[in-house]
């Protein structure tokens, strides 16, 4: 392991890597103050400008625009009771209390030191358990991939916000878009409407552009009320002996959430927030200063979104299945640079996947030594109007996706797709379902076809080995519990807040 760590720093410790790295960190903490944005529509943005990068350069960019932005929303949610993501909505009950207290250095420094700690050792995870998951990966048969993906994403839809009926819709939406085209067995053509621009399928930068991009940026200007521009000041940033005791319990513990909910599929960091949260609160000597500016408030839900945002990585990275939407884009980011996702990529591309994971730590690090001394910049740009970015984030959009077909046909399904984001947050469903569905249903289809071809034609294939009957069996019990109504009661209230 240790081998790997240091070629993982040699590879992302070059001049070049190391500007990516501060590139993504700087942009994700920038995306996370901004309201409205978002790692997943940002991300989708950005795709088509790696193009030119070298595959680990653009990698790099992306997972630390995804960390970062974990980190930057609560930056805002502290000073001004403004999570700029879900995730930090959390942040916002002690953290905007502590800052009304004259603590908020302190609620930032608690949220960076537990973001630190949390991706330290979410990083130090994945390189201990990417070798033995890859090693039982490879071993993985067609049956054995396709029960783990049906298991993947029935998981997502069981721990998808939304209701269950409109999370499975979603699904089965992506699913169909994604095996639009030729057919990879019999060459016929599916779901083209006799267009040949579609001979090939829909393209996931198009996709991804516009139901997330377009689709945030209508929804933000619908809902956007302009952010009061005063703040809480800030006075001293380090915390006292005091707070660093009652701080490293909640670390430790946020720490364990996130890493744990980071590997489920669908989990995301939102979760392991709202999760972290409510056991500080049952777990606490003093349940009555939670909402009333209590630090454990504050380190345990940004460590557990941290260790969430590192751990989410390992499933992508060792299985190529994505447990998140934004998993499915850094997915999409390997496909664009023809690279294979699966166990195989560690041993084909040993650089590129160590050198990733070398770059979370750094890109921690990074944010750290520099997002605590640019905290004031961060809330100034909150007094520049939503309305006057959107239209530079439409127009890079547009260029992004021409840029990466040079066909104006893109821009136009861009735009249908935009127009679907819109119609689907007005009738309450939630997209992201949606992505997953799309990357997993190709590979889905290659391996329930490869199952049976080596079976000739037998579906009792897939229950005939204990491992795929285990997934799948995992997968029925799964739906059972999710129609349960005791269940779905909870899971309602789970997800009120966000």
């Amino acid at each position: 392991m240790w081998d790997n760590i240091i070629l993982g720093f040699s590879a992302a410790g070059t001049l070049a890597n190391l500007a990516y790295a501060l590139a993504g960190a700087l942009l994700g903490t920038l995306i996370g103050v901004l309201p409205g944005l978002g790692p997943l529509a940002t991300i989708a943005i950005l795709l088509p400008f790696t193009y030119g990068l070298e595959p680990l350069s653009a990698l790099i960019m992306l997972a630390g625009i995804y960390y970062g932005s974990a980190y930057g929303g609560s930056t805002t949610a502290i000073l001004m009771s403004l999570p700029g993501e879900t995730a930090s909505t959390v942040t916002v009950l002690d953290g905007y209390q502590m800052a009304r207290k004259g603590r908020a250095g302190v609620a930032i420094a608690t949220a960076a030191i537990g973001s630190f700690v949390a991706g330290t050792f979410g990083t130090l995870l994945i390189a201990a358990f990417a070798a033995p998951l890859t090693r039982i990966a490879i071993d993985f048969g067609p049956k054995d991939y396709f029960a783990l993906m049906t298991l993947g994403l029935v998981g997502a839809v069981s721990l998808a916000s939304g209701t269950m009926l409109k999370s499975v819709a979603m699904v089965v939406l992506g699913l169909l878009l994604g095996l639009a085209g030729s057919d990879s067995n019999t060459g016929a053509l599916r779901f083209t409407f006799g267009l040949q621009q579609l001979w090939d399928g829909v393209d996931f930068i198009v996709l991804a552009v516009g139901l997330f991009a377009f689709g945030e940026i209508y929804s933000t200007l619908a809902n956007r009320d302009e952010p009061d521009a005063k703040t809480n000041p800030i006075n001293r940033l380090w915390p006292d002996r005091e707070d660093f005791r009652r701080m490293f319990a909640p670390i430790l513990r946020g720490t364990g959430i996130g890493s744990l909910l980071g590997v489920l599929p669908g989990a995301g960091i939102s979760m392991s927030s709202f999760i972290a949260y409510s056991v500080e609160k049952r777990v606490s000597r003093h349940p009555e200063e939670f909402g009333q500016g209590a630090i454990e408030g504050v380190a345990g839900p940004e460590s557990a979104n941290n260790a969430a945002a590192q751990t989410a990585f390992i499933p992508t990275l060792t299985l190529g299945i994505p447990g998140s939407p934004v998993m499915a884009l850094i997915l999409g980011a390997l496909m664009i640079h023809n690279i294979q996702p699966g166990p195989n990529v560690m041993s084909s591309r040993p650089e590129l996947f160590w050198g990733l994971i070398a770059s979370m730590w750094i890109g921690n690090l990074m944010l750290v030594l520099l997002n605590l001394p640019l905290v004031g910049i961060w809330v100034k740009l909150l007094s520049v109007p939503y309305r006057l970015l959107f239209p530079g984030i439409v127009m890079f959009s547009c260029i992004g996706v021409y840029a990466s077909g040079f066909s104006s046909f893109d821009l136009y399904l861009t735009a249908v797709f935009g127009v679907i984001g819109v119609v689907l947050k007005l009738l309450g469903f939630e997209p992201a379902p949606l992505v997953l569905g799309f990357v997993l249903g190709p590979m889905l289809e290659e391996n329930f076809n490869r199952a049976l071809v080596l079976s000739d034609g037998d579906l009792l294939t897939f229950v005939d080995s204990p491992l795929p009957l285990a997934m799948l069996g995992l997968a029925v019990f799964l739906v059972v519990l999710m129609v349960m109504p005791k269940l779905r009661a909870k899971r309602a209230v789970m997800f009120a807040d966000e």
